[in-house]
């Protein structure tokens, strides 16, 4: 079967897709092989808009009706691209969409979210039928509705030795670990979401460009102190956060009362920031080797922090098969292939969910909709 899934992240940095043929699940052995990924940028205006109605911001009904259909029209047109580019006939569209904001309680309860990125638009694009709305589905039944990643991970880390695990570094970092049988995936706090807005608003460039001003600062100590001062770090996983909590005044308010850092320092502490916190997030696991990916995957700085206090050697996922990149665009297409064959798209206690759930809704296509017949949850994943 030939997917095509799609995502924005957390950063907001572009619609990426990733075109996939999937097969196997009939035998609980399933087999990715990526056909062709590529990233589109939102257009002019449309990026700005979705990061001004992240939290603080505010977002009135009417931006976010526009919002939704014009997210829609563009995820549709970026995934007609790529299928072409593709050479090949696409079967299901898979549409995660653009986060815009993840209600999480005080206490860790996670209650909803919302996805832009109206479907219908993308099956009049495509003439395709399009899996969305992937989330709300495991939050309803107690679950955290993220991060999704741990499905794909899960399964990988089946096939790898004990001891291993997953990161995914967007603008929220997440990982997945082996609990016996049992898969566990969380988000551990702020990747490059902080480190983003840091560098765009003394620098006016977009990101930290190979981590050059993460290794050429200082970690302030007490500003990593303030920093990591925050009740999420605390909380039992499995957790979720967003930037409706790491937003663009957490730094200030973390950070009142110490003296201002330059650029580098300010960048370098925020990197050891997320170094720290993901590391702190599994040491209790004894991880031996991880694998990262993600926009963060890119970062020596970062990687050589999460290393240093990991204490365990980190790799990207290239190693598997996977290009750090592309991975959560080939991660939609799996999720669409399980809700197409009514498999639940989250493992047994991955999320926190009691029972889990078959994800997403689904909106036909031009021709009539016909399901197969359920399948068995799969046992493994491999990538060739």
């Amino acid at each position: 079967m030939i997917i095509a899934g799609s995502i924005s992240g957390t950063s907001i940095d572009g619609i990426d897709v990733a075109v996939a043929e999937l097969t196997g699940i009939e035998t609980g052995a399933i087999t990715l092989r990526p056909i062709h990924a590529a990233t589109y940028p939102w257009s002019d205006g449309i990026r700005d808009r979705l990061l001004a109605a992240l939290p603080p911001g505010s977002c009135d009904a009417g931006e976010l009706c526009e919002l939704d259909v014009r997210c829609g029209q563009e995820i549709g047109a970026a995934i007609s691209l790529a299928v072409r580019a593709a050479g090949v006939a696409a079967d299901l569209i898979v549409s995660h969409g653009q986060t815009i904001f993840h209600w999480v309680r005080p206490t860790g309860v996670a209650m909803g979210c919302i996805q832009l990125g109206q479907p219908a638009y993308i099956v009049q694009a495509t003439g395709l039928p399009v899996v969305s709305d992937l989330r709300n589905r495991d939050i309803a039944a107690g679950g955290q509705g993220a991060p999704l990643a741990g499905t794909m991970d899960g399964l990988l880390l089946r096939s790898l030795p004990a001891g291993s695990a997953l990161l995914n570094l967007g603008g929220i970092a997440n990982v997945t670990v082996l609990q016996g049988d049992s898969v566990l995936a969380f988000d551990t706090g702020p990747a490059n979401c902080l480190i983003d807005l840091a560098v765009q608003a003394r620098t006016g460039q977009a990101y930290d460009r190979d981590g050059f001003l993460a290794a050429t600062g200082t970690v302030d100590i007490l500003a990593l102190t303030g920093l990591l001062n925050d009740p999420y770090f605390s909380l039992e996983p499995p957790k979720s956060t967003g930037r409706e909590h790491f937003d663009r005044e957490y730094v200030a308010a973390h950070l009142a009362g110490l003296s201002p850092l330059s650029d580098a320092d300010l960048v370098a502490t925020l990197t050891e920031f997320t170094a720290v916190t993901v590391a702190d997030s599994l040491r209790p696991f004894g991880i031996r080797q991880l694998y990262a990916s993600g926009g963060g995957a890119q970062n020596p700085a970062m990687l050589a922090r999460i290393e240093h206090h990991l204490g365990a050697p980190v790799s990207t996922t290239a190693a598997l098969g996977l290009d750090p990149d592309t991975k959560e665009g080939y991660l939609m297409a799996l999720l669409g292939y399980l809700t197409w064959y009514g498999v639940p798209g989250v493992l047994s206690g991955m999320t926190g969910s009691a029972t889990p759930r078959v994800l997403g809704r689904i909106s036909p296509g031009d021709q009539p909709l016909r399901l197969p017949e359920p399948a068995e949850p799969p046992t493994r994943l491999t990538v060739t």
